[in-house]
């Protein structure tokens, strides 16, 4: 795997898929148990000591670039990546967000994912929902309460809108080109990630992805708010995580250093 130029950190995940299945194998008998723990004694690699190659650190995306996506992608996309600026919520939560997951009887609405990242750690997920949040999704709010919000079927009925005076067709004839088949009622993190990468080739900019857009938010709530405001907001259970997902406001430490000494 490193002379196929694997980066380090998708060696270990792969090796650790190996680990699963091993003990997958162990849980059900079609293993000895020694295997397993063999496996389990295989240190992972360390950065600085092995060959591997290693990946740049993620960061947020620049405002510029954000820009430049939303003004090429379909309106659903559009929403969805507002909204995970505001909450910071991931891009699994927001592709399953649905009007009966939503509690609006407060004047902060709490969403609640269907699933969740740590929902196998028995973590409850609440992400909520401040002013600008709700004037984003308020217009995608359905009548059908288990229908998902954001549907890459309504985006091609908007394009169709948009065609048929253009063309003067009904909306029974009409096709729009690159739609082949039946679009889904929701987009998975994969179709929103795809839209964002095409959106990004069209831009001319380098491609980046939707949870990226979590590093954004980590950064502006650990900047205005402090550590433990982002952690409980973005769902980690450490302030560790957080740190990963925060840029340190170096700017700010350099004044204060600049006055300090």
């Amino acid at each position: 795997m490193i002379e196929n130029g694997l980066s380090r950190k998708v060696i270990n995940a792969r090796i650790n898929r190996v680990r699963r299945a091993f003990k997958w194998g162990v849980e059900h008998e079609l293993v000895a148990p020694g295997v397993l723990q063999g496996l389990r004694s295989v240190a992972p690699l360390k950065q600085g000591r092995s060959e591997a190659r290693e990946t740049s650190r993620v960061t947020p995306v620049s405002q510029a670039h954000i820009e430049a996506v939303t003004a090429r992608v379909t309106r659903p996309v559009k929403t969805m990546i507002e909204l995970q600026l505001v909450t910071g919520m991931r891009p699994g939560e927001v592709v399953l967000m649905r009007t009966c997951d939503i509690d609006m009887s407060g004047k902060i609405w709490e969403y609640r994912p269907g699933s969740h990242k740590t929902e196998h750690h028995g973590i409850k997920r609440i992400i909520f929902l401040g002013p600008r949040a709700q004037e984003t999704v308020r217009p995608f709010l359905k009548t059908d309460l288990t229908a998902y919000m954001f549907s890459p079927r309504d985006a091609v009925l908007d394009a169709r809108k948009k065609l048929e005076p253009k063309r003067g067709r009904s909306k029974r004839t009409l096709r729009i080109r690159g739609y082949r088949r039946c679009p889904s009622d929701r987009y998975t993190r994969g179709s929103y990630q795809t839209a964002i990468y095409k959106a990004c080739l069209k831009a001319e900019i380098p491609a980046w992805g939707p949870n990226r857009l979590r590093h954004n938010a980590a950064t502006f709530l650990r900047k205005e708010f402090g550590l433990d405001a982002a952690r409980v907001i973005l769902g980690h259970t450490s302030a560790a995580v957080t740190e990963i997902y925060a840029e340190m406001d170096r700017k700010k430490a350099a004044e204060i250093m600049g006055v300090v000494g």
